[in-house]
């Protein structure tokens, strides 16, 4: 077998699957699972051992603990076999490096992956002006959201920062389609998802600054200053600084009639 004939898919962005050559590939076990997201997150590159030790234990590794984690490794390559015992081979596309271990990145296709993709593609077609391109491409991006990052898998401290770097590219691509709408003109469809999600994101400048336009824009200018109010409010009390200056003029142009 070629192993590049294989094909790996792998979702990250919701519940952790594995599916090679379109079919599921099961694994259950906690642990199995921890190894196989630190192992996803980073296809195509090595994960060393005392990385995925740190992971599975933290500072408190069994004293098996090389043993358990060649373990560990060999059911996942099993649970790779096991989709298509003609090929036993597939055990392959889980590869021993010198330091660790790698999926091959030529046979691996991450929904992680393709979101990036899709948001790079969405960030230059803004940056060129091309607000409705932007829009859709960043839409789809955010379709590949399937719920939180790794849904169903233990994160141990090394995952967690994965997870949590995920959810921020991910509030990231939502505030550059936001953007890309008001441009677009669509403040009035955009109302009630961004009271939602500046609520959700009380300290969020951006969000702030989109509702407050929106909402000026469809003739709520009380409305307006009062997301302003709460942010200043929820600012001053957890952090004690003041809203940036982009907001403070934002405000001053409400009030002055010259909102944008």
């Amino acid at each position: 077998m070629n192993r590049e004939s294989r094909h790996l898919s792998i979702g990250l962005l919701g519940p952790l699957s594995l599916r090679l050559d379109q079919k599921p590939v099961r694994t259950s076990a906690p642990k199995q699972r921890q190894v196989l997201a630190l192992l996803a997150v980073n296809a195509g590159r090595t994960v060393t051992v005392p990385t995925l030790i740190d992971e599975l234990w933290g500072d408190s590794p069994p004293r098996s603990f090389a043993t358990t984690l060649q373990t560990y490794i060999l059911q996942l390559r099993n649970a790779l076999a096991a989709v298509d015992s003609g090929h036993p081979d597939a055990r392959q596309l889980l590869s021993t490096r010198r330091h660790g271990y790698q999926l091959e990145e030529a046979v691996c296709e991450t929904d992680v992956e393709l979101f990036h993709h899709r948001v790079r593609t969405g960030r230059e077609a803004s940056e060129a002006g091309d607000h409705r391109y932007a829009s859709e491409e960043l839409s789809r991006a955010l379709e590949l959201w399937r719920g939180s990052a790794l849904v169903g898998v233990r994160l141990g401290r090394v995952l967690e920062i994965e997870a949590q770097s995920l959810e921020e590219h991910r509030l990231k691509a939502l505030e550059l389609r936001i953007e890309a709408d008001l441009h677009l003109g669509r403040h009035a469809d955009l109302l009630g998802e961004l009271t939602f999600v500046a609520a959700k994101h009380p300290m969020n400048e951006n969000l702030c600054a989109f509702l407050m336009t929106a909402l000026y824009r469809a003739g709520h200018v009380g409305r307006s200053l009062q997301a302003f109010h709460r942010l200043r409010s929820v600012l001053e009390r957890e952090l004690g600084i003041e809203p940036c200056p982009r907001l403070q003029r934002l405000r001053a142009a409400i009030v002055s009639g010259a909102g944008r």
